[in-house]
């Protein structure tokens, strides 16, 4: 057994790149401490998180395999209570995760991905027009003129939830990502998401509309079983927060990457390569989803000489995998889209492989391919070291992305 001299994770999410080397190169399973003193085994290497992914010995299910949590040792104002007090398809475990998982499948059809379609076109083209009033040469922080609001209005469409409902969740949902907060914050935060999910619902039951909040509320299974509350409260949550939160991270980073390689992005226009190209190279080198709290040992895990013991917590780190160089060589750290091999699990893998995949990757093809057809000439306002991380382990992106957008192409003139 591993001597137990737990690594505290650094909460403000400074350099979570060296951070992810440094726990590789301690073994397959490093101990860490996690905000409040718990402690957890990270895992950063591309071989051991693809096989612990998709191993039964792995749950994500705290009421079910956490002694801690479910003996009361974890308070409920824990700063990352709300990762694990879900009750949904993200933290359930076998037979009920199979149950929730085609419930809540039902509602991510192909049909309904190409149904909004105009809706992602239209969207960007709006927020891109709002862009061309900027005076010029005046820097724009395009995190929270682009990056942030495609994605979010998106998911909120997709959920049936109004921008005004919108706007008072957003708060919550940067907070929840804040491995910074207080106890005291992370109890005001599982309460603010749930009441503003209930009204959702409420709102929905009472005026049904096309949209996933209002399907998941008739979904029944073959046997006649439905979402409980809580099951549905909670799952309308985890669509809208890793739906809008992630895809705003990859914008943040896909837009920053090509910045920074100009020679690349000149390859796109070119033809040279393609937006799924750069997709998949942004979501290999820079995974929108940094960690993802928490999975649990169901029993004793043996990996190459380290045991994780029975209910132990584990941090899957996915911002490590797609760096491993054991997976990409040398060279794992460099953004280059030309590469051969961008095998990625930013996406997830196994059981819990993201069924909103498909839409993110619509979403990330018309908004880089439209941004960069309209402003040619976007360039960075700063330089890349001067761009601060969130303050977070969980998320990856920055504070804000300042640019110039100098000039534009008139919508309707770009060969979309």
């Amino acid at each position: 057994m591993v001597e137990r001299c737990p690594v505290a994770l650094d909460t403000t999410g400074k350099d979570i790149h060296a951070e992810a080397d440094r726990l590789r190169a301690a073994g397959p399973a490093t101990l860490v401490e996690l905000p409040g003193g718990v402690e957890a085994w990270s895992i950063n290497s591309h071989a051991v998180i693809r096989d612990l992914l998709t191993d039964p010995r792995v749950t994500k299910s705290a009421r079910n395999h956490w002694p801690a949590f479910i003996n009361g040792e974890i308070p409920p104002d824990w700063e990352m209570i709300s990762w694990v007090a879900m009750d949904n398809m993200v933290t359930a475990y076998g037979k009920e995760h199979v149950r929730l998982r085609k419930l809540v499948g039902k509602a991510f059809t192909r049909r309904r991905t190409e149904a909004i379609r105009p809706r992602v076109v239209e969207l960007t083209g709006q927020l891109l027009d709002a862009l061309a009033a900027t005076p010029p040469g005046e820097v724009v922080d395009l995190r929270e003129r682009f990056a942030y609001p495609l994605p979010a209005l998106i998911v909120a469409d997709l959920i049936g939830m109004s921008q005004e409902a919108l706007a008072k969740t957003a708060k919550v949902i940067e907070m929840m990502i804040d491995t910074t907060v207080s106890p005291e914050q992370a109890a005001e935060i599982l309460g603010g998401w749930r009441q503003a999910m209930a009204e959702l619902i409420a709102s929905k039951r009472a005026t049904p509309g096309e949209d996933i909040t209002t399907d998941l509320i008739a979904a029944r299974e073959e046997d006649g079983s439905r979402l409980s509350e809580d099951e549905l409260t909670d799952t309308i949550f985890a669509i809208l927060g890793a739906g809008s939160e992630t895809t705003i991270n990859f914008f943040d980073n896909a837009i920053t990457a090509l910045l920074t390689h100009p020679e690349q992005l000149e390859l796109v226009k070119n033809g040279g390569a393609t937006w799924d190209d750069v997709i998949d190279e942004v979501l290999r080198v820079q995974s929108p989803l940094a960690q993802l709290p928490l999975r649990y040992a169901v029993e004793d895990i043996e990996l190459d000489g380290v045991t994780i013991p029975k209910g132990d917590p584990i941090l899957i780190n996915y911002s490590a995998v797609g760096r491993d160089p054991a997976l990409h060589g040398d060279t794992a750290a460099d953004f280059d889209i030309t590469r051969a091999d961008k095998e990625h699990l930013s996406f997830g893998h196994g059981p819990h492989f993201c069924l909103g995949a498909g839409i993110a990757r619509m979403v990330a093809e018309i908004g880089l391919s439209t941004l960069f057809e309209r402003y040619p000439e976007l360039s960075l306002a700063v330089t890349p070291g001067e761009l601060q991380p969130l303050p977070t382990f969980i998320m990856n992106g920055h504070r804000t992305l300042p640019v110039r957008l100098t000039a534009q192409v008139p919508a309707g003139a770009g060969a979309h």
